[in-house]
């Protein structure tokens, strides 16, 4: 299993857009005045994101300076200064004087100002590798100390990052995702043991002894709630809040139904259903990942080249754990002319294989999106849906698992039970994560250690080890809890998008040069312009059900 990235959004968000809907009598129309304050605000809203965007793609490549040679510390106070100007620009615009588009991009505007545009601290320009963090804690004194329940999740994440990057097995240094794919190929069921058992560090840093003054469970506790709640999500996506848990329920039931009554260990479980990485992988090595993944977008016409995709791929020290994908410039009229966008990809990988090759789609698909994305500057984020977000990044990313994907691009291929059990082994955890949080967000005195150890025995067949926190593996659970949801939502979405793009459009897993020019005007462009639950009803055709997932899942049985 590998995971995805990670993304910032504006909190709450469907309730900002809610709270700007038409008033029953139309205000009158705006004055010239209004507008022109309104498009000067918008315009220094657009530099200063432009200025945040560089910001973070700095800070994630651990560079000293931006990429085109301004300091990191010149970046911070340029923004500091023009956010300061900002503000009140936003702050003065009647909103009572605006209607439909352009209220909804003022309180747009607004809200992310106060939340992804918030203010910097100074930069720190030393660069260089950083020191481990003390990892030797009283979580409650942090809790109770200043920050609180942020200032003990930025440690806990912090010591979860060194931890993944700093494991030892037989002598040797691994990282967490290096050693997850090593379980997929280790044949010795007692070298996988090992394995697993070496993730102990991971697990510790996230719960520590998992007794009462276990970090994680003190922030449970702590009052800290995800930005967005499970109902939000079904909403955006036009569900009745109880359709969305009903259905995640269904797909493990689904993955129940395909799978040997018998239970197997948690360092079984990955090579049981890894065949295919374990027939494929010799044809993925690290050095061909690159090239395979740019081919595969040429000939969807989405090269990545064309549209100023950057990798930033190797290992080093103090990366973030978590593969991700974000804006390095918006797109942007400019006098008339549109300035198309740049992105950026950050991951790691030390090796290849098919599990990593499928990560880097996935990312790849994020970064085809943000090419995509033209509407004015308010609304040019991603959309509004985290679960939609996610599932446009596996668009492409699900095809490695197809035999007609893999005879055109690796010139091998495996069973397709095989390759589906390889594809749905990883959203199924995905889904027993995103309901493990639900279970904890509901019952947060709940011993996660007994939570997970239910789930997964219940759903995936896997022998308890209620002594072992095996499910503190995924960075997300700290550093952004209640967004495995997003996930485990997307699955389902993705699956709905893929069906119905077959239908209209014709099938492209072998390639098809006119799938990006199709796909993009219907999906990928609209950014914060329309609703998520819009975009997705119109392309549908209705709203979205679990129907075509539980399709596909049922394909492994046949």
């Amino acid at each position: 299993m590998i995971e995805g990235r990670r993304r910032r959004l504006i909190p709450a968000l469907a309730f900002v857009l809610g709270a700007c809907a038409a008033p029953a009598s139309p205000p009158p129309a705006p004055s010239p005045a209004t507008i022109v304050s309104l498009a000067r605000a918008e315009s220094a809203y657009a530099d200063l994101r432009a200025l945040r965007d560089r910001i973070e793609v700095t800070t994630a490549a651990g560079r000293r300076e931006s990429p085109d040679g301004i300091p990191l510390a010149t970046l911070t106070e340029r923004y500091g200064a023009l956010r300061a100007a900002v503000a009140p620009g936003l702050a003065a615009i009647d909103s009572g004087a605006l209607a439909g588009e352009d209220r909804r991009a003022l309180a747009i505007m607004r809200a992310a100002l106060q939340s992804d545009l918030g203010p910097l601290a100074p930069s720190d320009p030393g660069g260089g590798e950083l020191p481990a963090p003390d990892c030797d804690y009283d979580p409650r004194a942090i809790l109770a100390g200043a920050g609180g329940a942020d200032s003990l999740r930025r440690l806990v994440y912090d010591c979860f990052g060194w931890a993944q990057q700093h494991l030892r097995v037989d002598g040797e240094q691994l990282d967490r995702i290096t050693l997850l794919g090593m379980l997929v190929r280790t044949d010795d069921p007692e070298r996988r043991r090992r394995l697993f058992l070496a993730l102990e560090p991971v697990w510790r840093s996230v719960n520590g002894d998992g007794g009462p003054s276990s970090p994680y469970r003190l922030m449970l506790l702590s009052g800290r709630r995800p930005p967005s709640s499970v109902a939000d999500r079904a909403r955006g996506l036009g569900l009745e809040p109880d359709s969305l848990e009903h259905w995640l329920v269904e797909t493990l039931e689904a993955w129940r139904a395909g799978t040997a009554d018998s239970l197997v260990e948690p360092w079984d479980w990955h090579y049981l259903n890894g065949r295919a990485s374990r027939v494929l992988d010799p044809r993925i090595p690290r050095d061909r990942m690159d090239s395979l993944d740019a081919r595969v977008f040429r000939a969807l016409g989405a090269d990545p080249a064309v549209l100023h995709v950057h990798y930033d791929l190797a290992p080093r020290e103090g990366k973030t754990p978590v593969a991700f994908t974000t804006f390095g410039t918006r797109a942007r009229d400019v006098g008339g002319t549109w300035v198309p966008a740049e992105s950026w990809v950050f991951a790691t990988y030390l090796t290849g294989g098919l599990g990593y090759l499928n990560e880097l789609l996935h990312e790849t698909g994020h970064a085809v999106h943000i090419a995509a994305i033209r509407t004015r500057s308010a609304f040019l984020d991603w959309p509004d849906s985290d679960p939609f977000s996610e599932a446009l990044g596996d668009f492409v990313a699900l095809d490695v698992y197809e035999p007609a994907w893999q005879m055109r691009w690796l010139g091998d291929s495996v069973p397709l039970a095989d390759g589906l059990r390889a594809r749905y082994a990883g959203v199924v955890l995905d889904v027993a994560w995103a309901l493990f949080e639900l279970e904890l967000q509901r019952s947060p005195t709940a011993d996660p250690d007994q939570v997970w150890t239910a789930i997964t025995r219940d759903y995936l067949r896997i022998r308890p080890h209620p002594e072992l926190a095996w499910w503190a593996m995924r960075g997300q659970l700290v550093d952004e809890p209640g967004y495995m949801m997003n996930y485990a939502a997307g699955a389902i979405v993705i699956a709905a998008i893929r069906a119905r793009t077959v239908a209209r459009h014709g099938p492209f897993a072998t390639g098809d040069p006119t799938w990006y020019a199709w796909v993009a005007p219907r999906l990928f462009r609209f950014g914060l312009e329309r609703s998520s639950r819009q975009v997705i009803t119109d392309f549908l055709g209705g709203p979205v059900t679990a129907a075509a997932l539980l399709e596909d899942m049922g394909r492994m049985r046949r």
